[in-house]
């Protein structure tokens, strides 16, 4: 094993989401989420699958804490389900919802893992959905605001560290521009609203969470990725340069700066949703931490007929003809390059650029074709993507870049969305026809590493 070596007080974790793991998706008074209705729909998952019951968390987590323990885990990362809390989204609280996440975070503070909960993983309430068309409604990010007040006032005096928001330049673009994620919509100016509308909701979230706890530490997840141009041409330069404003200065500028990307934002400006007089103060609420999820890079080739970014990835789902990608590390089986320098390159930018805030990495991680064999799982390849990520993360951290935590992506097999039960990232395989959990060898792997900077 490389002796990969990190400071002390360093978390090491690992991450899931709600409806990606959960089940019991209309259990003791839950409501529906758009991913409920989402995957009802004809064509919109492979194999048809649902989350209805996934890996069935709701009815027993207690196997996977035993796990984490088995692991060394010292941090776990879940999102709370909305409608699980507020079956309308708003109005009447769900006790029972609160009641099982308040036996969770206990469960987990017993054996010694620190809680870190996210709020909004992508499974939003279908009331809100159906009255208000989702976050692109001013309103609804004042529903949310007040649905983490609710959560905060449950569990805020055991969790100390919230994320508002995972990834809101994948709802609104999957979800609201491609129309390949729930709920499913396909409009430029919808995307537009809802990405202002989902970063003022993690404002007024920040807000409402420092009521009940001022000395909450409150951060974001974004989707990060260095956007790099394919050649060396003015045009692809500037298509990259477009690129990374649209997947990164977004939500990066207005977080920290209180501004959206100049060159982006022109070129949108007829797509503008309402920005009303405070909002960007509202926004750039001081973060606590950033949470950085990193999977792979892009490659950008300038392509006039691409609306706004005039860009198209040279690199997406395209495989080389022997399988390798342009740096020789190869692809995962999302059809992503494994390019781990990019890690590093992102935590460097945010400590030259974004003043250095602290970081957690809340997701990294590799699908691949996994098969319990004689009841082990050679993974060799995640565990390779594993040890080549961390080791960007310890040059960072030796360059300077101030990363508290690492979280693999994911603890356990789960509901891939629109891949459904296809596509495996966990540290454990899950045979989802008997919930039986198998520790792979990455996770082996990863407990070892955890051990040596114990």
């Amino acid at each position: 094993m490389t002796n990969l070596t990190f400071p002390d007080g360093f978390l090491f974790g690992a991450a899931t989401s709600a409806y990606q793991i959960e089940g019991g998706w209309d259990a003791d008074g839950k409501g529906p989420s758009i991913w409920d209705h989402f995957t009802d729909l004809r064509g919109k998952i492979d194999g048809g699958h649902n989350g209805n019951e996934a890996a069935n968390t709701y009815h027993d987590y207690n196997t996977d804490i035993d796990i984490m323990r088995a692991l060394g885990l010292n941090a776990y990362r879940f999102s709370v389900s909305w409608p699980r809390i507020l079956p309308e989204g708003k109005g009447a609280i769900n006790e029972a919802g609160l009641d099982y996440y308040d036996r969770l975070v206990d469960s987990l503070l017993n054996v010694g893992i620190e809680p870190f909960v996210t709020l909004f993983h992508w499974d939003l309430p279908l009331a809100l959905q159906q009255e208000l068309g989702g976050f692109r409604s001013r309103d609804c990010a004042a529903y949310f605001a007040d649905y983490a007040g609710i959560v905060a006032a449950r569990l805020g005096d055991r969790v100390s560290h919230w994320i508002t928001l995972n990834e809101p330049w994948v709802h609104a673009t999957l979800g609201y521009l491609r129309g390949l994620h729930a709920p499913g919509v396909r409009s430029p100016r919808a995307y537009l609203r809802v990405v202002h509308h989902q970063l003022l909701a993690h404002g007024l979230a920040t807000l409402q969470i420092r009521t009940h706890d001022p000395q909450a530490q409150i951060g974001i997840s974004l989707n990060l990725a260095p956007m790099h141009a394919a050649r060396d041409t003015e045009k692809d330069r500037w298509a990259a340069n477009l690129a990374d404003q649209f997947v990164n200065g977004m939500y990066l500028d207005s977080l920290f700066n209180g501004r959206y990307p100049t060159d982006l934002w022109r070129k949108l400006r007829y797509l503008h949703p309402p920005v009303k007089v405070g909002d960007m103060d509202t926004i750039r609420q001081p973060l606590d931490f950033l949470g950085i999820n990193y999977y792979t890079r892009s490659l950008l080739q300038h392509a006039w007929y691409v609306p706004f970014v005039n860009a198209r990835p040279a690199n997406l789902n395209g495989l080389s003809a022997r399988g390798f990608s342009a740096n020789g590390s190869g692809y995962t089986e999302m059809g992503w390059e494994v390019y781990p320098r990019g890690l590093y390159e992102l935590l460097l930018r945010v400590k030259e650029e974004y003043g250095n805030v602290p970081v957690y990495i809340t997701e990294n991680g590799a699908a691949y074709v996994d098969e319990v064999v004689n009841g082990r799982v050679n993974d060799s390849k995640r565990q390779q993507f594993l040890e080549k990520h961390l080791a960007n993360v310890s040059a960072a951290v030796e360059a300077g870049a101030d990363v508290r935590g690492y979280f693999a992506w994911s603890l356990i097999d789960n509901f891939e969305w629109a891949y459904g039960y296809y596509k495996r990232f966990g540290l454990v395989h899950v045979d989802f026809e008997t919930q039986q959990r198998t520790i792979k060898d990455s996770g082996i792997w990863y407990r070892d590493l955890i051990a040596r900077n114990r």
